[in-house]
């Protein structure tokens, strides 16, 4: 995972958008696994990209090499009402939904409402898997600078959800995982254009 180290308050990073961006840094940096975190609206995207006739950035990041899709929802109403649209527009759009893991983060402590409960019931016949990460005000106040603060339940709701990602990337592409290609990497000698004679010695 790359990381800023700032405060979860603060205003993001800007960063590239193009999703094989994220790949080639992974590439050349010979990470196993990137975890990148994303601030895009999934439905809206979808639907804007079909309405102007080309390729989406949620596409995009669907088909990178081993790539698993985790769709996050605040687990309430108005978060479910938003995250079961964003799975009908990547079913009409094709999208690998039997790959995508679902994770419905809780805003307060207690039961789940009926319609977060309905919600999962509907899911969970579509996507690889849904994790249910629990309330904790420990990340709302410093993050995870001091992990030993956080409940277990957080924790185990984080190796939960770290599993299922692994598990449908094994589910689609075997177990052991083969290992993703490697984009070619431009080297400084072939990025530089050939100087032309009557320039050389000019500076």
């Amino acid at each position: 995972m790359l990381t800023d180290h700032q405060d979860w308050n603060c205003p993001p990073l800007s960063l590239p958008s193009d999703p094989a961006a994220w790949y080639q840094l992974a590439a050349v940096g010979g990470w196993q696994a990137v975890v990148a975190d994303t601030g895009h609206a999934v439905a809206h995207d979808i639907v804007t990209a079909r309405c102007e006739g080309r390729s989406g950035i949620t596409a995009a990041w669907c088909g990178l090499p081993f790539a698993v899709p985790v769709l996050c929802a605040a687990a309430n109403g108005g978060g479910v009402q938003a995250l079961q649209t964003a799975v009908q527009a990547a079913i009409a759009e094709g999208l690998p939904l039997q790959r995508m893991v679902v994770a419905l983060v809780c805003l307060a402590d207690g039961r789940l409402p009926a319609s977060v409960r309905a919600a999962i019931t509907m899911l969970q016949g579509r996507v690889s898997a849904v994790v249910t990460v629990p309330w904790d005000p420990q990340i709302r106040v410093s993050g995870l600078r001091d992990a030993g603060r956080l409940k277990a339940r957080t924790v185990q709701a984080g190796t939960e959800l770290a599993q299922r990602v692994l598990d449908a990337a094994k589910t689609a592409w075997g177990d052991p995982l083969p290992a993703a290609p490697i984009p070619a990497v431009l080297t400084a000698a072939r990025s530089l254009a050939p100087v032309p004679p009557a320039l050389e010695g000019a500076a």
